[in-house]
């Protein structure tokens, strides 16, 4: 379980984790593979779930995979109608680059990816590193494949000898500049899905000329490192947010494993890690679209609840949205709120917004003090500088569109949204302990 475990191991698991997600497709397949490791069986959408033991006053432990968004849960014994969900979420997307459609491109010898910008990415940090693609394809018969390829890509930078000014302020033009390098030759618009379709996951063999679509993004192919005077920082791609999701997922597997008998009053423990936050969690698979819900329905449909007696659970149940914040960089300290300076290394973040970017309030303010203090794990409090405005979440919409009560909390990060973001070697394995003493708190202790 998470509180037996050092926060080197911890860092360990999630450097391998990170290495096995380069996509958000990726990710939740190999949460997936290490539920199944753990005895969690995955239901189809599309079936009824009575045969899998799920309805009919099933307990156990279950997860679906929606495209790339995850949904894991444990139903204790003596679970019914109104028994709430304690649930994490988080997102398994993180901002990078899409490929185009026509993607293989290219001039003057050179063969270029069409990538279109995903969300935010520091564009800078992507300059000059060794690059890979990974996504899914999928066939024209509807046969879906994942496909990840080893180092191909650079988005190579111009030398200083033919910009002067470089070092006084770069900039990108998003069309222009931000074109990969990937080979040597003349553009031939079957290149880059023939290198995917020769990638594809498993022993399957791949027809590039029947791949119908696919979704594919650029990832780093660096390795996490631990290092620092005396190993305390943390660097790794796509903290934001696998670190979250990481947590919560080794927080539900180990909470399944010491749950054993119940006296009825524990919650359903739900691990909700969901796509496109870094675009807005607009879509099927994202925060602000029906999958969360879904799954509930079909969960509380399964113990017999009534509609009432669903709202009634949700009104009993609560959120604790996990993704990363900042923490306050030593050289950029103006930028952060005066009083307010979290570090690394002293523990995870409540994160509070007086306008809502963050759904913490005073309720789930002194919820998460509980569990911290039950747990032996510090934390800290991030607000932003007024005049420097926080971003948002999948908290508020989560809050919004379920009516759940819900704090939103997350490992401190620097360099948030570069292809290499820093944390510290603590703060991901507290964050783990944390969920997982959410995960097993009853209802009457947190409302």
């Amino acid at each position: 379980m998470p509180s037996k475990t050092t926060p080197a191991d911890h860092i360990q698991d999630l450097s391998a984790y990170v290495m096995a997600s380069p996509s958000s497709f990726h990710a939740v397949h190999e949460a997936g593979r290490r539920l199944d490791q753990a005895g969690f069986t995955r239901l189809d959408e599309l079936a009824s779930w009575d045969a899998a033991g799920a309805g009919s006053n099933g307990t156990g432990e279950f997860y679906v995979i929606r495209d790339g968004a995850l949904i894991a849960w444990v139903t204790p014994a003596g679970a019914g109608p109104t028994t709430p969900f304690n649930i994490l979420g988080a997102h398994t997307d993180s901002p990078s680059f899409k490929l185009k459609p026509k993607s293989t491109t290219g001039k003057f010898g050179w063969l270029q990816a069409g990538a279109e910008i995903y969300g935010g990415p520091l564009l800078n940090s992507w300059l000059d590193r060794e690059l890979r693609l990974a996504g899914r394809l999928v066939m024209l018969d509807g046969t879906q494949h994942l496909t990840a390829t080893g180092p191909l890509l650079r988005f190579p930078q111009l030398a200083i000898h033919l910009d002067r000014s470089a070092n006084d302020g770069l900039t990108l033009d998003k069309q222009q500049h931000m074109n990969p390098v990937f080979g040597l030759g003349e553009p031939n618009g079957e290149d880059l899905l023939a290198l995917l379709a020769g990638n594809a996951a498993g022993d399957a063999t791949v027809d590039p000329g029947q791949i119908g679509g696919y979704d594919v993004v650029i990832a780093d192919t660096q390795e996490p490192a631990v290092f620092g005077a005396k190993g305390e920082f943390f660097a790794s791609g796509r903290l934001d947010n696998l670190s979250a999701t990481h947590a919560g997922l080794t927080a539900l597997i180990s909470h399944a494993a010491s749950s054993g008998s119940t006296d009825g009053q524990a919650p359903i423990a739900v691990l909700a890690a969901f796509d496109h936050e870094e675009i807005g969690s607009a879509s099927r698979s994202g925060a602000c679209g029906p999958v969360l819900e879904d799954i509930l329905v079909r969960i509380s449909d399964g113990l017999g609840a009534s509609a009432s007696q669903r709202r009634q659970a949700f009104a009993a149940s609560f959120c604790v949205s996990a993704d990363a914040g900042h923490a306050v960089h030593p050289n950029y300290s103006e930028r952060h709120d005066p009083a307010n300076k979290p570090v690394l290394n002293g523990g995870p973040l409540l994160k509070i917004n007086a306008n809502q970017r963050y759904a913490t309030d005073a309720v789930g303010a002194a919820l998460w003090a509980r569990l911290c203090a039950d747990a032996g794990v510090p934390y800290q409090e991030f607000v932003s500088n007024n005049v420097m405005p926080c971003g948002s979440t999948i908290g508020p919409l989560t809050a919004t569109r379920l009516g759940i009560r819900t704090v939103d909390v997350g490992v401190p990060l620097l360099s948030m949204h570069s292809a290499r973001e820093l944390c510290g070697v603590e703060d991901p394995k507290r964050l783990a302990i944390v969920t997982e003493a959410f995960f097993r708190t009853p209802a009457t202790v947190l409302n």
